[in-house]
C-alpha cells in the first residue's frame, strides 16, 4: 500500500516522501484527523536538538499525539469510520517487569520512528484507543498527554504514605494544568496548591486551592507530596523548592524533561528520606485509564475543553510550516491541527 508521509528532513524543512506499507492480518489503517503539537516535536522542528542527536533522529514524520478513524482494520476488531486514539510507543517484546514505556527496545513515534504527519497511519490493532462519544476530538487529540500524567499520579500513589494533605503542583504550564485536573479529581480530600512562575497563568487553576508565584511563596507553607512539572534549566530551581517544602518521608514525581544535567541536594533528600519516582510516557493502560477518566469526570473534561489553545485546519505543507510558527508565539493552551491534508 502507498502512503505519503511528511517528513522533517532538517530545522524547518518538510518533504513529503512516497512509501509502500506492508500489511499484515493484525494492521489497521487510520486516517489521522487531529492532531496536537508538543515541546519535543518543537524542538525537533526549530533544530533546538543537539546536533547529533538530529542527525541521528532525522529524516521523521513528527508528532505522537492525535486520533484519527479507521478506514481498514484487517484484525476486525474496530469499525470502518471509528474514532482511535493512536499510542505512539510501539513495543516489540513484553517484559513482566518492565513496563513497555520503558523497555529500551521499543519505538516511539516522532523520536527516530515516524510519527502521525501522514496521509495514512499503518498500525496494528493493539496501538489504538477507542474513543468514547463524549470526548470533543480536539481534546481527544491530546489524551497522550494526558495519559503521561495519568501515568506519573498512579506510580505517585503507590509510593505515597498516609499523609495527602496538601499535594503540590511545580508548572504553570500545559502539563501543569493536565496534572492539576487529574490530581483535583482523583484525590477530592487533598489540598492542591500549584506554583509557577506566571501570575497571568496561575489564574487558569482556579480549581486549585491556593496558587503562588515561585518567587514569593511564604516561609511557613509545606506540602504533602509533590509533582514537578517545569522541565529544562528551570527543573533544577523547581525540584530544590520541593525538597525544602516537602514534609518528611513525602514523595516527588519528576516529570519534566531537561536536555542537560540539574544537580539535586541529595543531603535534603536522605536527611527527610524522600522517595523519588522519574516517569516518561505511558502505555495502552494508561490510555485506556485515561479514556475512562474522561467518562467518568465531566468537569474534568471541560477543563481540558478549557486547554485548547489554538486549533486550525491543515491542507499543506505550508500551513504545517505557519502552525508551528503559531504555536511556537503561543503562550497557552495546547495546539491542535484539524489535519485535512
Amino acid at each position: 500500500m502507498l502512503n505519503t508521509v511528511y517528513r522533517l528532513v532538517s530545522p524547518k524543512q518538510l518533504e513529503a516522501v512516497i512509501i509502500d506499507e506492508e500489511l499484515s492480518s493484525n494492521t489497521v489503517i487510520v486516517r489521522p484527523t487531529y492532531l496536537s503539537i508538543c515541546h519535543a516535536d518543537q524542538r525537533y522542528y526549530n533544530g533546538s536538538r543537539d546536533a547529533s542527536v538530529l542527525r541521528k533522529k532525522l529524516p521523521m514524520a513528527l508528532i505522537h499525539e492525535g486520533v484519527g478513524e479507521v478506514i481498514k482494520d484487517f484484525s476486525g476488531k474496530f469499525n470502518q469510520g471509528e474514532r482511535v486514539i493512536i499510542v505512539p510507543n510501539i513495543p516489540s517484546e513484553e517484559d513482566p517487569v518492565v513496563a513497555e514505556n520503558y523497555l529500551p527496545s521499543s519505538k516511539f513515534r516522532s523520536s527516530g520512528f515516524d510519527g502521525l504527519m501522514q496521509e495514512y497511519v499503518v498500525t496494528t490493532d493493539d496501538r489504538l484507543v477507542r474513543v468514547l462519544d463524549d470526548v470533543p476530538m480536539n481534546v481527544a487529540a491530546y489524551t497522550e498527554m494526558i495519559s503521561v500524567a495519568m501515568h506519573s499520579i498512579l506510580r505517585l500513589e503507590r509510593l505515597m504514605n498516609n499523609d495527602k494533605d496538601i499535594i503540590g503542583i511545580w508548572g504553570d504550564g500545559n502539563l501543569g494544568y493536565i496534572t492539576a485536573t487529574l490530581v483535583k479529581e482523583l484525590f477530592p480530600k487533598s489540598k492542591l496548591y500549584i506554583f509557577g512562575k506566571n501570575a497571568d497563568k496561575l489564574n487558569f487553576f482556579s480549581f486549585a486551592d491556593e496558587t503562588f508565584v515561585v518567587d514569593s511563596i511564604p516561609k511557613d507553607i509545606r506540602i504533602s507530596q509533590a509533582f514537578e512539572c517545569v522541565g529544562g534549566v528551570g527543573s533544577q530551581y523547581a525540584i530544590d523548592q520541593i525538597i525544602n517544602m516537602i514534609r518528611p518521608q513525602g514523595s516527588i514525581a519528576i516529570m519534566g524533561v531537561s536536555e542537560h544535567p540539574i544537580e539535586v541536594n541529595t543531603r535534603l533528600v536522605l536527611e527527610k528520606g524522600l522517595s523519588v519516582s522519574g516517569t516518561s510516557r505511558s502505555g495502552v493502560k494508561d490510555f485506556e485509564k485515561t479514556v475512562q477518566f474522561l467518562s467518568a469526570h465531566p468537569v474534568a473534561k471541560r477543563r481540558f475543553e478549557n486547554l485548547v489553545g489554538i486549533e486550525r485546519e491543515i491542507h499543506n505543507i505550508n500551513d504545517i510550516h505557519k502552525f508551528f510558527e503559531e504555536d511556537l508565539a503561543n503562550s497557552w493552551g495546547k495546539a491542535i491541527m484539524n489535519w485535512s491534508i
